[in-house]
């Protein structure tokens, strides 16, 4: 008796775990330079041959079963597995490449720095697509990358997860942010003052735990005093400018708002805190693909 399982090739594979990780038979077809009735036709074959639906529909979308999410990963390793067999690595062509990247990044990095990297990777490879995401509370970037739903994630961390690749990207001096009226600028803050503020902080650094500013001050047996915690931090500096709220953060993003003129000043911080350190992390699913690399390459050439 045959078994179903052997009429899925390579194609079919490839077919599937793409399937799979664009929840999408349109942008299946797209990446894969086939027709939307084959893909569905591709489709149909490894349900039949797998007894499970694979992909189904959700709202306006389709996301994969229990059994499909069970698949990716093997199927990303067989693949690259077969890239090995075949004699090389499949190269990554800008100019005519049409797969979709996406990249999850905290608001807090440097205004000007994410509309650089998108700038850059439209010019550089036109046909491609681009999706920005949001690391909040509730995104496991974790297992978003494992799962090919985010190929790298941008922020900062005091210790960087160990299970990720990860390469320092800038580091960054942490200062304190004020309104233009804040008693701060004219007589600064010493720690004491700094401990006993308002201050406001991102809610997006509380997804696991503290963020790094009071992960700092716990190992140093302190504790600020915040009395506002925002999930939007480019709304924070207007926040800051109509209040005596304090916002403690990197340089480079605080100059961005005193530069376009918010009333809001930058006043040195009383504590010796280490340098903030921005991190690209990905995952090694994608640690030899072309494309990523090309992807990775972008990011450190937007920041240089």
């Amino acid at each position: 008796m045959n078994n179903p399982l052997d009429s899925i090739d390579l194609h079919l594979i490839r077919v599937l775990h793409t399937l799979l990780t664009e929840s999408s038979v349109s942008r299946t077809a797209l990446r894969l330079g086939m027709s939307q009735p084959a893909v569905s036709a591709a489709l149909r074959r490894l349900r039949d041959a797998c007894g499970d639906e694979l992909l189904v529909r959700s709202g306006s979308g389709m996301v994969p079963t229990e059994r499909g999410q069970a698949l990716i990963e093997p199927m990303a390793e067989l693949l690259r597995q077969a890239q090995h067999l075949g004699g090389g690595e499949t190269q990554f062509d800008a100019a005519t490449s049409t797969r979709v990247f996406r990249i999850a990044a905290a608001d807090y990095l440097d205004p000007a720095f994410l509309p650089a990297l998108v700038g850059r990777l439209k010019r550089d490879a036109p046909a491609c697509g681009v999706e920005v995401l949001g690391l909040h509370p509730g995104y496991d970037y974790r297992r978003a990358m494992a799962a090919g739903e985010a190929d790298v994630v941008l922020g900062n961390w005091l210790e960087p997860p160990a299970d990720l690749h990860r390469a320092p990207l800038i580091d960054d001096e942490i200062v304190c942010l004020v309104a233009r009226d804040h008693p701060a600028t004219r007589r600064g803050l010493d720690v004491e003052q700094y401990l006993q503020a308002e201050h406001i902080a991102p809610t997006a650094l509380r997804a696991a735990g503290d963020g790094v500013i009071d992960q700092y001050l716990q190992r140093q047996g302190m504790r600020r005093s915040i009395a506002v915690h925002c999930a939007f931090f480019n709304l924070i500096p207007g926040m800051v400018a109509r209040s005596l709220l304090v916002l403690t953060t990197g340089r480079r993003y605080c100059e961005r708002y005193v530069q376009a003129g918010l009333p809001v000043v930058i006043v040195p911080c009383p504590l010796a805190f280490p340098p903030l350190t921005y991190y690209l992390l990905w995952h090694a699913r994608s640690h030899h693909d072309t494309g990523h690399r090309w992807l990775r390459e972008q990011v450190r050439r937007t920041v240089a």
